[in-house]
């Protein structure tokens, strides 16, 4: 174990999170509230601690995707331990907790809350909850990669770690330029929307958060009404980039350099924009027959279509007053979740897919037992490893979701809500139903089920593995043990 790679590592983070806690430090004095000076002191302390763990350089750079996933697994944890502290301090959260909580659901883009008036929070922490989000979306390690890039080749294994998805690929030849590229996507896609909010009246600190949530398809809203006190114009947008961010980056950057029979071509992408429209028509015909405005529940049938399954969880409405129809649709489509390469969160539509094409091959394999049929993804054979790999993940999905749903089932809350609840961590949606529905809040579990719903969280927005790897054995048998000398 490089275990100097990883302390640099973690130093690094801690550098970049003190720097970016200024910004709730401006937006303090930008509204003379005296918040700032608590998130100007964490960040000073963020940024001394990060120079003392990265002042010694590793004597190796390379690492191997064990190293990769235990420096993601601790600087997701460490973030969130340090990002929680201003919370506390400003006394918004007094319990570190619920602060916590908060502080993970941000970061690994969930939008699960504990608060029942968000309003009453300042402008500082207003915007550092929202902030967390666009932080997490793409992932600070990536962020990491692009301004300060490890060397020996070993990049990747960072990238593999933190990236959503069943497989990360290079767009260019070096991890470096890739991690670029998806930054300049990420960060112009959200200044696309900042405008266009902007434009249809909505007031600059509300764009910002709104676009800072809708990047990270994390949900935080501002206001205690979610996106529902906002105009139908503002809602449409908040609908089409919601959708576009949880499309497959890589999509973007085939259509960014006109490649456009790869752009079209991508069959996830396909697929995700298929069970989209028919997600939308089904809720559309549900809410018409309630409702009977046809433009107000195409409005809302889409946002709830586009927040769910990206795992946004902003909400217009209660779903959760919905048809039983309705919400069976929805609790479906957090299950499948956004593609991978996103920064949407579930399963991802290309894991859905190919365990489906599999299930084919198989009944195929019944009916002619001597044929030989490689499973294909955009026209090129999916190798076995990766099918492997992904029917390994699905069943450590399902015994961490039934694990997690039998914990916190002690607590004697209803199983709609207890079911809901974790999948709405699990697959860093935020709302559930019943009593974690659209208009309300996970305040309501006690610390212990807190402690689960946020081991979810974080398990989910690291694809499993990178966190369940830190609980085995083996990793740390030789972790702190000192070399013989001869």
């Amino acid at each position: 174990m490089n275990r100097s790679i990883i302390r640099n590592i973690l130093g690094l983070v801690l550098l970049i999170e003190g720097t970016l806690l200024i910004l709730p430090a401006i937006v303090s004095l930008f509204y003379s509230e005296r918040e700032g000076l608590i998130y100007l002191g964490v960040g000073a302390a963020s940024i001394a601690l990060g120079i003392l763990l990265s002042l010694k350089k590793p004597q190796s750079h390379v690492f191997y995707l064990k190293e990769g996933c235990v420096a993601t697994s601790l600087s997701w944890i460490l973030l969130s331990i340090v990002g929680a502290i201003p919370f506390v301090l400003t006394g918004e959260i007094p319990s570190y907790t619920d602060a916590l909580f908060e502080t993970i659901s941000g970061f690994t883009t969930t939008g699960a809350s504990i608060l029942n008036d968000v309003e009453a929070l300042s402008h500082a922490s207003l915007f550092w909850r929202s902030f967390t989000h666009w932080i997490g979306g793409m992932g600070v390690l990536v962020f990491l990669l692009a301004i300060m890039p490890l060397g020996g080749g070993s990049q990747m294994n960072l990238m593999r770690a933190e990236s959503p998805g069943p497989s990360v690929g290079k767009l260019v030849p070096t991890a470096r330029h890739t991690a670029r590229i998806l930054y300049i996507i990420y960060f112009g896609m959200t200044v696309i929307e900042i405008i266009l909010l902007l434009l249809f009246k909505m007031p600059l600190f509300d764009s910002l958060c709104t676009a800072f949530g809708t990047a990270g398809t994390g949900g935080f809203g501002i206001k205690n009404t979610s996106i529902g006190g906002y105009s139908p114009s503002l809602q449409w947008i908040v609908t089409i980039f919601m959708i576009l961010f949880g499309v497959n980056f890589n999509c973007f950057y085939f259509l960014i350099y006109r490649e456009w029979k790869k752009a079209f071509s991508l069959e996830e992408v396909k697929y995700y924009f298929i069970i989209i429209g028919i997600a939308i028509l089904i809720l559309f015909g549900e809410l018409y027959t309630t409702v009977g405005n046809a433009s107000e529940s195409i409005r809302h049938a889409s946002f709830q279509v586009a927040s769910v399954i990206t795992t946004t969880g902003f909400s217009t409405a209660d779903f959760d007053l919905w048809t039983q129809a309705s919400k069976t649709i929805l609790v479906l489509l957090m299950f499948v979740g956004a593609c991978a390469g996103s920064t949407g969160g579930g399963i991802k539509v290309s894991r859905i897919v190919i365990l489906i094409k599999t299930l084919f091959k198989e009944m195929n394999s019944y009916i002619h037992p001597k044929s030989v049929k490689k499973i294909k993804v955009d026209g090129k054979p999916v190798d076995h490893d990766v099918v492997r790999a992904i029917n390994v993940y699905f069943i450590t999905f399902m015994i961490i979701f039934s694990t997690s749903v039998l914990l916190i089932s002690f607590e004697g809350h209803d199983l709609v809500t207890n079911f809901t609840g974790v999948i709405a961590c699990l697959n860093n949606i935020g709302p559930g139903l019943e009593l974690v529905g659209p208009t309300k809040n996970f305040a309501l579990f006690s610390p212990v089920s807190k402690f689960i719903l946020m081991f979810d969280m974080l398990a989910g927005r690291l694809e499993l593995f990178p966190l369940l790897i830190l609980f085995h054995p083996a990793m740390w048998s030789g972790m702190f043990k000192t070399k013989r000398k001869h």
